[in-house]
């Protein structure tokens, strides 16, 4: 079986996945959608884990909400020690060099990866290791914010292979890596 590393997430009209503050709050202002999740239900059913950075995961122990995910979330940070008592049979801490931590989470069956968070994406697009992305663009400027990209040693190619247009103002593409 293949590997898979991919991403499914949301920006601004001017490519920021946060504010100026780190914050999505801004998020709150999408359309009511009704019962439309946007293809995330069909994206986890075939992800088997998920990779995300420090920043994420503690972004998300900050919603006051039950943890989220039902597959296993591996969290990269050099930095965290530990993780709270209640994750500690899903969540995990790696790391190390990105094409280290897939060998060994590929070695022990997870190959459809969900890679989350700001930083985390754009260093596994800066080792060119994600093969399908997922953008929702949200119509709001906010002029400056943690941005989804950042530099690159060189080009990445995409083919867009799919867009869509949810409540009349939100579009989604989805994109393949060339090779």
């Amino acid at each position: 079986m293949s590997s898979k590393n991919k991403v499914f997430i949301a920006t601004s009209l001017d490519g920021y996945i946060a504010d100026k503050q780190g914050g999505i709050s801004w998020l709150d202002d999408i359309p009511d959608l009704g019962n439309e999740d946007m293809g995330y239900a069909a994206m986890m059913a075939s992800t088997d884990a998920l990779i995300m950075g420090r920043n994420s995961f503690e972004t998300v122990l900050s919603f006051d909400i039950d943890w989220p995910y039902d597959k296993a979330v591996f969290v990269l940070s050099n930095t965290l020690k530990s993780i709270p008592p209640a994750l500690a049979d899903r969540v995990f801490l790696e790391k190390g060099p990105l094409k280290e931590v897939l060998k060994r989470l590929h070695s022990q069956g997870f190959k459809e990866l969900y890679i989350d968070g700001g930083k985390t994406i754009q260093n596994f697009l800066r080792e060119d290791l994600i093969e399908e992305m997922i953008i929702t663009t949200i119509p709001v400027l906010l002029g400056a914010g943690i941005p989804l990209f950042g530099l690159l040693d060189k080009p990445l190619k995409f083919k867009c292979v799919e867009s869509k247009i949810y409540a009349g103002e939100i579009l989604q593409s989805r994109f393949l890596r060339k090779k």
